[in-house]
């Protein structure tokens, strides 16, 4: 199974290609100049920024529970205790 650590460290390309290929879509919010995918990789949720007005992928990060965009996706999924 490949978990973040196999991910963290690759190029932006190649995090996007395995996490599409190995995670698993949950769902997704919008963040001021972003649409963020969410999605789980083996025990990991990872956040992908897409970024609208360039058509691209900007980034690719694991979530931070402590951010307040958790509000966002605590409002219509109910994600694990950390």
């Amino acid at each position: 199974m490949i978990s973040w650590d196999d991910l963290k460290g690759r190029p932006l390309q190649q995090k996007i290609s395995m996490l599409y290929q190995h995670g698993t879509f949950v769902m997704s919010i919008r963040y001021y100049r972003y649409k963020i995918n969410l999605y789980l990789l083996g025990s990991t949720y990872v956040e992908v920024f897409v970024n609208h007005k360039y058509s691209s992928i900007d980034k690719i990060s694991p979530l931070d529970d402590r951010h307040s965009r958790m509000k966002f996706y605590s409002d219509q999924i109910k994600l694990p205790m950390w």
